[in-house]
C-alpha cells in the first residue's frame, strides 16, 4: 500500500504507468476501486492509498467500491453475512 502524501505526482504518473498503481483506496473508509472511479476521485488526498491489485487491497482489509466494482462488492457483501 502506497501513501499518496508519501509520493509526488511524478512517482504516482511513473508508478501508473509501469503497472505498479491499478487501484486507489480511502484509508478511514477501507474501501478501494479503479482509478477513474467518481468516488474515488472526490475523497480527500490525505485519505487516499494506492495498490497493486485487488489482492494487495483485499489483504489490506478493505472493500470493492459499490460503484465501479459492483460485482465483486455484491460478492464481498454475500461473503460477509456468510
Amino acid at each position: 500500500m502506497l501513501k499518496h502524501l508519501e509520493l509526488t505526482k511524478s512517482k504516482i504518473f511513473q508508478n501508473i504507468k509501469s503497472g505498479g498503481i491499478n487501484f486507489g483506496g480511502n484509508i478511514k473508509l477501507k474501501i478501494f476501486g479503479k482509478l477513474n472511479c467518481k468516488s474515488g476521485k472526490r475523497m480527500k488526498v490525505k485519505n487516499r492509498v494506492f495498490f497493486r491489485n485487488k489482492q494487495e487491497a483485499e489483504n489490506e482489509g478493505f472493500r470493492p467500491c459499490g460503484h465501479c466494482l459492483r460485482n465483486e462488492n455484491l460478492i464481498w457483501k454475500n461473503n460477509k453475512n456468510d
